[in-house]
């Protein structure tokens, strides 16, 4: 199929997307996803591509208040979305609480996983579904630690919980 056939996919789309609270009016191919817009477009590479495959959770951000795998979203499919990254936690120069709370607590090792462990505990809370530290495992089972930090990940998103609460 040549650029011209009217059959072909477009190269690129329209999309408006707001990301940590700045509006971005982008062009991209239709099969980008939203992770590699992230970190290749927009270079927020805080935001990590683990499997690619949605199976280890690394590249968790929340969009439009809910968490998802970056790497399995199109950047087209979060077309009108309000995306917040990691680097979209902090404000004003200060950290998140749940930041403040996995310093505190020690809750990563190597690092790589801890800005989708991040943005995955901070929805937690934000979702209201985990009221137990058994259901706080089971909502952060989508969010691997290859290190193992996983008690103290628990123990800093109830540290946060229990100060009340709202973690945005």
């Amino acid at each position: 199929m040549s650029a011209t056939d009217p059959a072909a996919p477009p190269e690129r789309m329209p999309v408006s997307i707001t990301i940590n609270g700045n509006r971005h009016k982008l062009e991209v191919a239709p099969w980008t996803t939203l992770l590699d817009l992230l970190r290749h477009e927009l270079e927020l590479t805080g935001t990590k591509k683990g499997c690619d495959h949605g199976q280890c959770g690394a590249c968790t951000v929340i969009v439009d208040g809910r968490r998802i795998n970056s790497c399995l979203r199109l950047a087209v499919m979060a077309d009108g979305s309000e995306v917040t990254t990691v680097e979209g936690l902090a404000t004003n120069g200060e950290l998140h609480p749940m930041q403040e709370a996995f310093i505190e607590r020690d809750a990563f090792q190597c690092g790589y996983c801890t800005p989708g462990q991040l943005c995955s505990a901070v929805a937690l809370i934000d979702e209201g579904h985990a009221t137990t530290r058994d259901e706080i495992r089971e909502q952060m089972s989508g969010n691997l630690c290859r290190c193992g930090a996983y008690v103290n990940i628990a123990d800093a998103i109830e540290d946060v919980m229990a100060k009340g609460g709202q973690a945005r």
